[in-house]
């Protein structure tokens, strides 16, 4: 008989009866608060009596439509957008019970200012006069370096917009990025290098087209779960359809897999380089498309020049910067030589006849094929070089910018795309692709802005990682927070472990208690989702408004008239010369003027405000499903074929890098033998401070668990629902043990989600980044396993 799991599904009457008996916790703050916060997510109204109106969903980067019905101010229910071609009607678990996001009983309402212990409730004129004293100050005493602003994708445009001018234009600093770093910067990077503009090519439509699909180390069943449900719906109309999981461990999607490999972590270098090696050696390139679109280029190699910007010099500040030069197809030949199906599989743990079969599927040309890849990618000591290696096997084969055939990253986040990385909330970064280290960009960014030439500071800030290891060293002064929960998403977070008191002006922007505002010394109450107008920015580049629809609790006020209100305060109003009750269209049109004309052309706000949001780039009312592609691309003048018009630095054509096998920062040893990865599950989202508070969604899963091997478990004497104890380098943690849940990993390795504040994973993670995005990789890190 099988043991009884806190990972199953069933598992939701399970953690009734032990969140019952005080064992689960929400907060380290209040042990016992969370389930009276808790709020329904089935909000109990005549639906026949509701106000319906459009919006996109407020949770991942899918960008599904929803229905939203109000009532009298309020948020009464939502269903999915029959009109949406996103979602087409259908919402996943989270998106079903998004009114209840709203309404958790300790919404944060009235601006708080710290005092002593405590907190006391001042106005909102107090509160803006304080933010723009203290960075008016430090700007003053110590310069532009000493002041910065972390922001999130899950900011909307308008937002991003405020901010991006704020920090670049009126305090000429550029220490500005995003929570989107820590998620989707290896994948900006991995579009910049090789097309010199960031995004996918392709559209949702390729789920239907493409008859391969090839996940590397993405779980969508969980994370993805509406756009896998139509791979799946494709699978079911056409059998021949192929569904290849690549990952660490077993997960909700390999069942539905065709071939699952399971590789070793940090492995997929090896195999991308593995599958380039076949397709080379059976002659399965398509030389006339390379001849025609592609040139070969390396970087910087040696693994000690680059390091893993944890160690060492690197241990502060991590500035590598890789350089190009150029390569040939005969170079490559000669560098793939290593990469054999029988040396990759002794490096992966995969058989050869695995890799040799992943490479016929890449190979075929009679089938369409779709790669698709997330965080297990991304958050990756080299995951710009693996999303090269990605894009290098459709670029190798030509199966790139065609209905069903394409290299496409999916989002976390509802605006990662649209706001961190369309708008420029990146510290290296303008909108629409353009740089701070560009004259050009910086004049073009100038002129837009009414501002002097010369105003904007060329050299980058600090990006997140970074940004925070300022902090705790004291040369960042004032910060400010919105949107996001750093004290429990950022990597190793002992070492970002502050005092108030300590000299630094920490300001946190939110709509609920998190342990990021534990550490604040101001706390302002934000409007949330559909209670002020925005718009986001999803995985297929479809940008999407919505009006407001509902009011604000308390004084809670939209995160853009929070920066604007600062700005006019610090005299810098002139960057926001809009009526106070009538800026957003104004804004957005701005902000969408840098785009024009040069491929990157977004719909104006009146075409937004009328459709289910349109993909760019949007020309003559009409939107752009597959980018760089002839009949689709209006920028494209040819009659077939693609043209990479973008990439002007390559003559128009896209960078095939040659990138070799890295082994990971950390590796399990005699003394921490285990591995440890960390991810999401289905019902919770990031650091769990909305999700947490419905109802539904909490009684599923109500604290963090560590899935282990049912061998490792039987040796350690360990049961489901036993307390187990993780240690690494850099902290500990006891949490309940899941034995064969919905996640499986192999022997040897351990997974645990990071949705739970009481129980911080990220204590034990490692600050190894991506040598080029500086993605931190929560992936990959070495652990001790015991029973507790």
């Amino acid at each position: 008989m099988n043991e009884q799991n806190p990972a199953e599904p069933q598992r939701r009457e399970f953690f009734k009866q032990i969140g019952a008996a005080g064992v689960v916790a929400f907060s380290a703050r209040d042990e016992a608060r969370l389930d009276k916060l808790v709020a329904d997510g089935a909000m109990d109204a005549p639906q026949d009596d509701l106000n319906w109106q459009k919006a996109p969903c407020r949770f991942c980067g899918t960008g599904c439509g929803v229905m939203v019905g109000c009532k009298d101010g309020k948020v009464m229910a939502v269903r999915g957008d029959e009109a949406s071609p996103v979602n087409r009607g259908l919402l996943c678990v989270k998106g079903y019970h998004l009114p209840a996001m709203l309404y958790g009983e300790d919404r944060l309402t009235h601006p708080q200012l710290r005092d002593g212990d405590g907190w006391k409730q001042i106005s909102w004129d107090e509160a803006l006069d304080l933010i723009a004293e203290k960075f008016s100050s430090t700007l003053e005493e110590n310069g532009p370096e000493s002041v910065a602003v972390y922001g999130s994708g899950q900011w909307g445009v308008h937002d991003g917009y405020a901010a991006l001018k704020w920090v670049k234009g009126g305090m000429r600093s550029n220490n500005l990025d995003p929570n989107a770093r820590l998620c989707m910067a290896s994948a900006v990077m991995g579009f910049m290098t090789q097309f010199q503009s960031d995004e996918p090519m392709g559209c949702y439509e390729d789920l239907e087209a493409a008859e391969d699909f090839v996940l590397w180390g993405n779980n969508m069943a969980e994370m993805h779960p509406v756009l896998f449900s139509r791979m799946l719906e494709n699978k079911r109309l056409n059998p021949g359809v192929r569904i290849v999981d690549i990952g660490t461990r077993r997960t909700p999607t390999s069942e539905y897999a065709d071939m699952y490999m399971e590789i070793k972590p940090g492995s997929d270098l090896a195999l991308a380089n593995g599958v380039l090696h076949l397709l080379l050696k059976k002659k399965q390139i398509d030389r006339s498309f390379i001849n025609e679109n592609v040139v070969f280029k390396r970087g910087i190699e040696d693994l000690d020049e680059i390091g893993y910007g944890c160690y060492g010099e690197n241990a502060e500040k991590y500035t590598f910067k890789d350089k190009a030069s150029d390569s040939s197809l005969e170079e490559l030949e000669t560098f793939l030589a290593d990469y054999s199906p029988e040396k990759v599989a002794e490096i992966t743990g995969l058989q050869a006849a695995q890799i040799e079969a992943l490479a016929t599927m890449y190979g075929d040309q009679g089938r369409n094929t779709l790669s698709l890849w997330c965080m297990g990618v991304n958050q990756h000591t080299r995951g710009t070089w693996m999303n090269n290696l990605i894009t290098d096997l459709h670029l190798i084969t030509g199966k790139i910018s065609r209905p069903g055939n394409n290299p496409f990253s999916l989002t976390g986040q509802p605006s990662a795309c649209g706001t961190a990385r369309e708008v420029g909330t990146l510290s290296n970064r303008l909108p629409a692709d353009m740089v701070v280290m560009n004259a050009e960009h910086r004049a073009t960014a100038e002129k837009i802005w009414g501002l002097e030439a010369g105003t904007i500071n060329p050299k980058p800030g600090y990006h997140a990682v970074d940004m925070f290891r300022a902090l705790s060293r004291g040369d960042i002064k004032a910060m400010w927070i919105q949107v996001t929960n750093p004290w429990v998403s950022m990597p190793n977070l002992n070492r970002f472990k502050r005092s108030p008191g300590d000299g630094r002006f920490i300001v946190v922007s939110d709509i609920y208690p998190t342990p990021t505002t534990d550490v604040a010394d101001l706390i302002l109450p934000s409007a949330g989702w559909v209670e002020r107008e925005g718009v986001f920015g999803n995985t297929e580049r479809r940008t999407q408004q919505w009006q407001k629809l509902a009011e604000p609790p308390g004084e809670a006020k939209e995160d853009a008239w929070q920066i604007m209100e600062v700005a006019k305060r610090m005299g810098m109003g002139n960057l926001f010369p809009w009526p106070e009750d009538d800026w957003h269209e104004a804004m957005f049109e701005e902000y969408r003027s840098f785009g024009l004309g040069i491929g990157k052309d977004l719909a104006s706000y009146k075409e937004l405000r009328e459709t289910r949001g349109m993909i760019w780039p949007v020309v003559d009312g009409r939107e752009t499903r597959y980018r760089y592609a002839a009949g689709f691309d209006p920028y494209v003048k040819k009659s077939k074929g693609v043209h990479f018009y973008k990439a002007k630095g390559y003559g128009e054509k896209a960078a095939f890098w040659l990138r070799p096998y890295h082994p990971p920062a950390e590796v399990p040893d005699d003394d921490y033998p285990f591995w440890l990865c960390t991810g999401r599950v289905l019902e919770q989202w990031h650091t769990g401070s909305m999700t947490r508070r419905i109802k539904q969604l909490h009684q599923a899963t109500p604290t963090a668990y560590v899935e282990i091997n049912r061998a490792d478990a039987t040796r350690l004497g360990i049961k489901s629902g036993d307390r187990v104890r993780l240690k690494s380098r850099r902290g500990e943690l006891v949490l309940p043990a899941a034995v064969d849940g919905r996640g499986k990993p192999p022997a040897g390795s351990v997974f645990v989600p990071f949705f739970d504040e009481s129980l911080l994973i990220n204590d034990l993670t490692l600050d190894a980044m991506d040598c080029i995005s500086k993605e931190p990789d929560y992936k990959k890190c070495a652990v001790q396993v015991a029973k507790a």
